[in-house]
């Protein structure tokens, strides 16, 4: 099941949507999420919320990432898992 999605978000009053893609890995699964061309992986953690990997082959975005953006899209996938 590695289907494209789209993942709506609202941040700081706009709206994004980005692409993703669920992946699954042993017993769990990541979520896969475009940002800027850049992939960040998403997996759940102990507490049902999720966090965000970064391969470390991948090469760095020339503008340094918005962490903040990266929390409202991990709180956005713990809200649609628990839907």
């Amino acid at each position: 099941m590695h289907e494209p999605f789209i993942i709506p978000v609202s941040y700081q009053g706009q709206e994004y949507e980005f692409k993703a893609r669920f992946e699954r890995w042993g017993y769990t699964h990541r979520i896969a999420v475009l940002i800027d061309e850049m992939t960040f992986t998403f997996e759940p953690d102990e507490e049902g919320s999720y966090r965000a990997l970064i391969n470390p082959e991948q090469p760095m975005a020339p503008i340094p990432m918005n962490l903040h953006l990266l929390q409202t899209i991990a709180e956005k996938l713990a809200k649609l898992s628990n839907a």
